[in-house]
């Protein structure tokens, strides 16, 4: 039975130190400073606009949602290999989504 109990405490005890990470709360200021660093200077020069955040706000944008913003982020890190984690990625489309898209958290 004290064997039961200390795995059980000890399960809870691992699940207590990450469980924060996975239900963090997007970092926005780490969103705006990954955007200013990748995100736009490619949107500005391969997009053709010049400025690189008019691609947010173009009136034929592909991105109608929460779920298509994240997919695009996703699809750049992607294809782009701008080695973002997954918290990153999140936290960009965050941002963006706030900033320019206007999607409610």
């Amino acid at each position: 039975m004290k064997m039961i109990f200390a795995r059980a405490s000890a399960i809870i005890v691992l699940w207590g130190l990450f469980t924060p990470q996975l239900f963090a709360a997007p970092d926005l200021a780490s969103g705006k400073s990954i955007d200013q660093q990748k995100c736009y200077a490619c949107h500005s020069k391969k997009a053709g606009f010049g400025n690189g955040d008019m691609i947010y706000t173009r009136s034929d944008s592909k991105v109608k949602s929460v779920a298509d913003l994240k997919k695009m982020v996703g699809l750049c890190n992607t294809e782009l290999r701008l080695d973002l984690f997954p918290e990153d990625e999140t936290d960009v489309a965050a941002y963006l989504g706030q900033t320019f898209y206007k999607f409610k958290p």
